[in-house]
């Protein structure tokens, strides 16, 4: 299939048409200047949507997603990884990881490095997206089964091209009589369209990402460092740094974030655990689908993703649940983001002359957002950003002054040991003031005894404790 049907083509195809639309025309559905065109090209166009319908791989076309994201990428301009791109990209991420060994206890997580395309990294992410996104895409699956309700005397006036078509698209059972097999076409529709959004808000992420875990999650394969080589010369274009130095700064970032997931079990499964569970949490509004439906036009290939880029489809339900999810995950992207952060400085401080201003760099463009926090947003209906980054930074560097490195790293030994939300506002009393914790109970181990106040005069010990031997009685003394 060479063109992406209804709504997932990019900008500038044959088929837009500016002066028309779906209002123009005679005012006749098919025909010159009719919104619909030409019968047997809008017949054409069923039948290339009937193909995509006959997707198996579950409720959303993920194969029609990675289509439209490469395209996205294509349409911008996505050269492939030269040699010496390749070469240099390898020679920092090795050299970097070198840097962090006295920076940090963690010992290394990488096997392999890449240098990979914009396209290579929608190739190799795609099913993690999938993963987040299934949440909100069943539910837009769900929503869109529910909004067809047709009779049979509406369809009675289409052209013959039409019934044909449409009777491909139900099964041929009954004809326009088979209603019923609608409704499940318009589930296979709402895959499709939740599978081409996916697809153009990853293809638009990766214009911006600059290497496998750039946006905090770990997305990419286990033990797999990767940079993009074009996305780290967008990133160091206004920083008057050496690209040279911008490409070791983003390889210890790269690094940093392998050996914290990769010795640190339960984090991978914690953080994307949260991602799904506020996805869980959000409503698919169909009455802005219902709206988006009339701009289901093949002369008119941009009108959908329009139409669905604007509209307010995903709504917080704002539950308890939801509220505790966002703030496990807010909480948690701030002290992954705050460790490496610490880690890096300390890795960079006497090798990268303008360390302080490309970590400066980082943490604006995390914390302000941008176009790829908004392209999140239509993908899980949330923000990714880390809200308070530098106190997590704070946190993490005064532990590293309290109690060294191992014992901060010591830490992420258990979830229930890292600093909570409330502990931002006293770093440095988590740092220093936290009292042991008594995980007696955790191991199996028996708490030892407990000295207790000395008994009165004549009064039995207390139970469990032995008695203190008394003084040696005095002559005549004793009873």
């Amino acid at each position: 299939m060479s063109e992406p049907p209804f709504g997932f083509g990019l900008p500038g195809q044959s088929g837009d048409d500016p002066e028309g639309g779906a209002g123009g025309g005679s005012g006749a559905p098919f025909g010159p200047g009719g919104p619909l065109g030409d019968p047997q090209q809008f017949a054409d166009a069923l039948r290339q949507f009937a193909d995509l319908m006959s997707y198996q791989g579950g409720p959303v076309n993920w194969d029609l997603a990675k289509n439209i994201a490469r395209q996205t990428v294509a349409a911008k301009g996505d050269p492939s990884i030269l040699d010496n791109e390749r070469s240099g990209v390898i020679d920092a991420v090795r050299l970097a990881d070198l840097w962090l060994e006295d920076a940090t206890s963690l010992p290394s997580g990488i096997r392999s490095v890449q240098a990979w395309s914009r396209s290579e990294w929608v190739e190799a992410t795609l099913p993690v997206w999938s993963k987040l996104c299934e949440p909100i895409a069943e539910r837009a699956v769900d929503s869109m089964g529910g909004l067809l309700a047709v009779s049979p005397d509406d369809l009675t006036d289409l052209p013959p091209e039409m019934r044909s078509a449409m009777s491909a698209l139900t099964g041929g059972a009954g004809g326009f009589g088979a209603i019923g097999g609608l409704g499940e076409m318009m589930r296979r529709i709402g895959g499709m369209m939740v599978g081409g959004q996916a697809g153009a808000a990853v293809g638009a992420l990766a214009d911006e990402i600059i290497s496998s875990s750039d946006i905090g999650l770990p997305i990419g394969p286990e033990g797999t460092a990767a940079l993009l080589p074009a996305g780290v010369a967008a990133f160091g274009a206004g920083l008057s740094v050496d690209a040279e130095e911008v490409r070791l700064f983003v390889a210890l970032r790269e690094a940093a974030h392998h050996r914290l997931f990769s010795h640190v079990p339960w984090l991978r499964a914690r953080l994307l655990g949260a991602v799904e569970d506020y996805a869980r949490g959000i409503k698919v509004d169909a009455e802005a689908l219902r709206d988006a439906m009339p701009q289901i036009d093949p002369a008119n290939p941009e009108a959908l993703s329009e139409a669905l880029t604007g509209a307010a489809l995903f709504h917080p339900e704002d539950t308890e649940e939801q509220k505790a999810a966002l703030a496990r995950l807010e909480t948690l992207l701030a002290l992954v983001e705050g460790w490496v952060a610490t880690v890096v400085a300390d890795a960079a401080g006497n090798r990268l002359p303008q360390a302080d201003a490309l970590a400066e760099a980082i943490r604006r463009r995390r914390a302000t957002g941008g176009p790829a926090e908004r392209t999140f947003a239509t993908l899980v209906g949330l923000e990714l950003r880390p809200r308070r980054l530098r106190e997590a930074a704070v946190i993490w560097r005064d532990l590293t002054d309290a109690r060294g490195i191992d014992g901060r790293d010591a830490l992420w030994a258990h979830p229930d040991l890292l600093p909570t939300a409330d502990d931002f506002d006293d770093p440095a009393g988590f740092a220093s003031g936290r009292p042991e914790l008594d995980i007696s109970d955790l191991t199996g181990e028996e708490p030892g005894p407990k000295a207790g106040p000395e008994p009165e005069p004549g009064q039995d010990p207390a139970p469990g404790s032995e008695p203190k031997p008394g003084p040696e009685p005095g002559p005549g003394g004793g009873s």
